[in-house]
């Protein structure tokens, strides 16, 4: 079983996915087309065999995951986000995690968790700074949810954040669309600034 899934698996997913898996966690990934979870199967290969293996369908992705579930989805924000959800929820159970970290708006992060509510499935938006070579080798991380959620995955979080001479770049940011709400305003800051 694996201690983490990661399911969307553009550039982004692909990379958090291998940072992961290269710190030791074992990684089950997930896409809606195939060939992506293959490529990133025989990247994970080619990098040293690092713990990480792949799946073909939703369901099968879910059976893989350890107890309690940890998903983090990398896809398009919007309407692709909740079809992803719509679909691993339909696998998932009472006390599993998703976390969403793509760049949300935050009211779609407070809206997924209030409607995850009833299934006991708890969410955490997350921001995720640092692009393709970050999500690699570190990126800065801004998880919000419930503290408790966090607490579940913040023994991978904080390894496979970036590490600075103070600590790691991963921070609890408060309840769910704190991280988004971060995240939007460190791109302002970013946008604005190369400017």
């Amino acid at each position: 079983m694996s201690d983490v899934g990661l399911y969307g698996l553009a550039v982004m997913g692909q990379n958090f996915a291998l940072n992961m898996a290269s710190h030791g966690f074992s990684v089950c990934v997930g896409n809606r087309s195939q060939p992506k979870v293959d490529l990133t199967v025989n990247r994970a290969k080619a990098e040293g065999n690092l713990p990480l293996v792949g799946s073909s369908s939703v369901e099968e992705f879910v059976s893989k995951l350890s107890k309690p579930r940890k998903v983090i989805i990398l896809v398009q924000a919007g309407k692709p986000v909740d079809a992803t959800i719509a679909a691993l929820s339909e696998y998932m159970e009472e006390g599993d995690l998703i976390i969403d970290g793509g760049n949300e708006w935050f009211p779609n992060s407070v809206r997924r968790a209030e409607e995850l509510k009833p299934k006991g499935i708890n969410f955490i938006g997350m921001g995720i700074s640092g692009g393709e070579e970050g999500a690699r080798n570190g990126p800065s991380l801004m998880p919000g949810g419930p503290k408790e959620s966090y607490d579940i995955i913040a023994p991978i979080l904080t390894k496979c954040a970036a590490q600075v001479s103070d600590g790691e770049c991963v921070a609890y940011c408060g309840p769910v669309g704190s991280g988004n709400y971060i995240k939007m305003v460190h791109n302002g800051i970013e946008y604005a600034d190369m400017q």
